[in-house]
């Protein structure tokens, strides 16, 4: 345990190197005091010795190497797994690991250009916009649920069922089955959490097989049945000549399922406690649309959902100084990035009105999120009603945070009014 006030982690110089446990509560719960002192000593990049890689904290690093074609999600496209002395799958998440076979996030073009062709068109802008008045509607039935209370926990009655309802209708999902995704989800996104557990790789194996058997079914249903959704349109949709197999439909609809909830829900719980502690008057942050859109973008900066993003070097690589082997892993942090002091002027301070906001919490290159235009709408229009119905919200209670690093969010925030 550590003694009371001290810091979760060592910094050392020569070659510079971080000790810091992912599990450590002091850590997961305010990841920024690491963050802090990385930028301090300038440790970009830096061997963080607890996941044996090396790491990218600054800006300039991050947004940079996101980009670098250099580097991929995915690596045996490019070299075996003998050659790299990779093991072999693990027999008991053989369903989970043909679940993620063709995710967006995991795989490198020409695969991941046909793939993100087919599906890009639902996500554009211009095709999100048309989903504000079902957001605004869902967002004030939600409230409706709970404005009378007093009181409410905001991350389960809130932030998680948006985001989630949204998704699934977009996809063609029955709005009954949100809770069995959202426990697919959870129990799938625990696989990216360090030091898991033969328990949790079992647990997350039998999610993806009943995911994945329950798309297949839903599929099977909608091939006599084509709608205004995102499963007949990649059914129907073709990329030069070429429709999506079964296998990659069930690994996109994973996906966009999956992180068509997770992140927005961690990034609207995190956006609700830095405004409501920033000591703004929330009214002032949504006074219009270009000063609302500028709070979400402040939010998505200053604790962001996702903070480190990892990639693969596809060749032998020199880079600031350090020899990287074909198959080596890199850790972008982008949390770290959007706190980095030789790009952002006050970092550690929240401020909506602030003239350098920029972020890499959607990534960048070719992995960029494609529901980016999606996520910021409906933290847009979901957070302006909610400090506009409840003006007098204050936080309650300590708020909870989830115990993993890489998702970095609430599990409960207590709130009155």
């Amino acid at each position: 345990m550590l003694e009371p006030g001290a810091a979760p982690f060592t910094i050392s110089s020569d070659p510079i190197s971080a000790r810091c446990d992912p599990r450590e509560p002091e850590f997961f719960r305010d990841p920024y005091r690491f963050y802090i002192e990385l930028h301090r000593q300038k440790a970009s990049p830096f061997q963080w010795d607890d996941y044996g890689h090396w790491c990218f904290s600054s800006f300039d690093d991050v947004s940079a190497l996101l980009r670098d074609k250099r580097f991929g999600r995915q690596i045996l496209h490019v070299a075996a797994r003998e050659e790299l002395g990779l093991p072999e799958p693990l027999p008991h998440t053989l369903n989970f690991d043909a679940a993620e076979r063709y995710s967006l996030l995991s795989i490198e073009p020409p695969e991941h250009t046909r793939l993100r062709m087919l599906v890009n068109r639902a996500f554009v802008s211009r095709q999100v916009e048309r989903l504000r008045p079902r957001i605004e509607a869902l967002t004030h039935e939600v409230i409706d649920s709970f404005e009378s209370d007093g009181g409410t926990e905001l991350i389960e009655n809130f932030a998680a069922p948006i985001p989630v309802i949204v998704i699934a209708e977009m996809l063609g999902v029955p709005r009954e089955m949100c809770d069995r995704l959202l426990d697919w989800s959870h129990r799938m996104v625990a696989m990216y959490m360090f030091g898991r557990t033969y328990e949790t790789e079992r647990d997350a194996d039998n999610a993806a097989l009943e995911f994945s058997e329950y798309l297949i079914s839903l599929a099977n249903e909608r091939r006599n049945d084509l709608r205004d959704d995102l499963i007949s349109h990649m059914l129907s949709t073709e990329a030069n000549g070429e429709r999506l197999s079964e296998a990659e439909l069930v690994s996109t609809a994973i996906l966009l399922l999956n992180a068509g909830h997770e992140a927005t829900v961690h990034q609207t719980g995190n956006a609700i406690k830095s405004i409501l502690e920033s000591g703004f008057d929330p009214r002032s942050l949504f006074s219009s649309d270009e000063q609302t859109a500028a709070t979400v973008e402040e939010a998505l900066r200053f604790d962001a959902p996702l903070h480190m993003f990892t990639r693969y070097a596809l060749e032998d690589i020199e880079y600031k100084g350090i020899s990287l082997k074909k198959g080596d892993t890199i850790g972008l942090m982008l949390g770290a990035a959007n706190r980095d002091p030789a790009r952002f002027a006050n970092p550690n301070t929240f401020d909506p009105f602030r003239s350098d906001g920029a972020n890499v919490s959607f990534g960048a290159g070719i992995h960029f999120c494609i529901g980016a235009p999606l996520a910021r709408l409906e933290m847009q229009i979901a957070l302006k009603i909610l400090f506009e119905r409840l003006p007098s919200l204050r936080i309650a209670a300590e708020p909870q945070y989830k115990d993993v690093y890489h998702f970095h969010g609430i599990d409960k925030l207590m709130v009155a009014w």
